[in-house]
């Protein structure tokens, strides 16, 4: 397993780009902007991990900046945790059975969402090109959010 991201939901992305990098120092390594999605991500990088965030060894920081305005309650704008994993299905099958709820099954053999016992979101990532959809996964419903 490796570490990727965590993510926090901004309501300004300037004013959020403005204290991150002008302020704390981070670099903006990455941007990419979903118009069916409505959302902009920003991945930003410690500046000593920048050389290692071209070959995606480094953890960053995404900041999600939803397009639609919405009021974030209940630490909503803190997202998840994000870590790769070498298969999906096998570390899904293996929280599930010491009794991690599976609340987004990896029905598509590359992401599945699983909550700490504080109910931090945590996304489970395939690592490479996902894998063949197969059950008990592809069936299986969502479980209460994630």
């Amino acid at each position: 397993m490796r570490y990727l991201h965590t993510m926090v939901r901004v309501h300004d992305l300037d004013a959020a780009l403005d204290f991150y990098c002008n302020k704390l120092g981070l670099q903006e390594h990455q941007r990419r902007d979903s118009e069916a999605g409505r959302f902009t991500l920003v991945y930003l990088c410690a500046p000593l991990d920048a050389a290692q965030a071209d070959t995606s060894d480094a953890p960053l920081l995404e900041l999600t900046y939803n397009w639609d305005t919405e009021v974030y309650t209940g630490g909503r704008n803190f997202g998840h945790l994000a870590f790769e994993v070498d298969n999906i299905y096998d570390t899904c099958q293996k929280l599930a059975a010491a009794g991690v709820t599976i609340n987004r099954p990896p029905r598509d053999g590359h992401m599945a969402f699983v909550r700490s016992p504080d109910a931090i979101s945590i996304e489970l990532l395939q690592k490479g090109p996902a894998l063949a959809p197969q059950e008990p996964w592809l069936s299986m419903a969502n479980s209460g959010s994630w």
